[in-house]
């Protein structure tokens, strides 16, 4: 069966669900994170098929979350190491891991703790408002189109309700 691809939908948590494709990706992206870099490195940590793998780093690549690198020419062999973009996806995978804790984790706590480095706490990643750096709640927001939505979506009724526009646009 094929999948439904989301990567032209006007949405950027479609467009990431369609990069990510499936449980691997994250993964793989988690242990680039803890450093890992080595393709026998990356098999032994998750355990995953050498094939499954090999696609999923390919994809990285290919869309620019990691970089493949010569690390030996005798033979040819390639470490993969995190872009700007791929560094980027850690506070996504730290939010992950923050809900995971709080949802998730057994009553002897949280299987991995985020230490930072520059104050030596442990921490706990919050997301919030660019502009006050107060916390974001979901009671505390709405969601309307940015300049990338689609204009000629705009006139669904659908899309009125979901972004409750109350007048037409140009009217």
């Amino acid at each position: 069966m094929r999948r439904t691809s989301f990567a032209n939908w006007p949405c950027s948590i479609a467009r990431t669900i369609d990069l990510l494709g499936d449980w691997w990706t994250p993964l793989v992206l988690r242990e680039s994170s803890y450093g890992v870099r080595r393709f026998d490195d990356f098999q032994q940590s998750l355990g995953i098929a050498r094939n499954t793998l090999s696609d999923r780093l390919k994809r990285l690549v290919e869309e620019g979350l990691l970089e493949k690198r010569v690390y030996e020419t005798q033979p040819i062999r390639h470490e993969y190491v995190l872009t700007e973009s791929g560094r980027d996806f850690f506070k996504v995978l730290a939010a992950m891991n923050a809900w995971g804790d709080r949802w998730l984790a057994t009553e002897n706590g949280p299987p991995v703790v985020l230490h930072h480095t520059r104050c030596g706490h442990d921490s706990s990643p919050e997301v919030i408002c660019s502009h006050c750096r107060e916390p974001l709640d979901l009671d505390d927001i709405t969601s309307r189109p940015g300049p990338g939505y689609p204009a000629r979506l705009l006139t669904r009724p659908d899309v009125r309700e979901r972004f409750a526009l109350d007048t037409p646009p140009g009217a």
